[in-house]
């Protein structure tokens, strides 16, 4: 019995540890001005690769090297980051995720979490919501509005539902 309790003490000593490691991370949000970062594209298939290379067709490029994360089975969008990446040099490093909707790029946020809570590394995560969410956010949005550092929406009426995100206008 009582190295039952004694265990149910260190675990939740480590839950307690854990959250509080958790929200420093998420209310930390002093960035350090860098010459360059490293950035981290998480592609979808069909609209959301051609969204993304607009968004990174804009960016300087401090945003370098560039790594991307695009399904095995889509041979599509790694033929058009194949091509996008041949009209651009790679530079310079540090860390960044950009991402743009895909329901795959939830799990690569949530591991550039992870490297901060565990104090590895601090990843900046940026979320632009699709140009086509008007008024509602989509899943991958619902889930990263909580998460990311920098939430963009392309719409006035989401920047007035989700007053944290950041109104740029038409980006894509």
């Amino acid at each position: 019995m009582a190295s039952v309790l004694i265990l149910a003490a260190a675990g939740a000593a480590v839950a307690a540890l854990l959250a509080l490691r958790l929200w420093v991370v998420l209310h930390s949000r002093v960035l350090v001005p860098r010459q360059s970062l490293s950035l981290l594209v998480v592609a979808g298939s069909g609209g959301h690769t051609t969204e993304i290379l607009r968004l990174l067709e804009n960016l300087s490029n401090a945003y370098s090297p560039r790594h991307y994360i695009i399904a095995d089975t889509d041979e599509m969008s790694a033929h058009k980051i194949n091509s996008f990446e041949l009209n651009r040099a790679d530079r310079d490093p540090s860390t960044m995720v950009l991402c743009n909707g895909p329901g795959t790029c939830v799990p690569i946020c949530i591991s550039a979490l992870l490297l901060g809570i565990l104090g590895i590394k601090k990843v900046i995560i940026v979320y632009v919501e699709s140009i086509c969410r008007v008024e509602h956010l989509s899943l991958s949005g619902k889930i990263l509005f909580h998460l990311s550092d920098y939430f963009i929406v392309q719409w006035p009426a989401l920047k007035e539902k989700y007053p944290k995100s950041v109104y740029l206008g038409r980006i894509v």
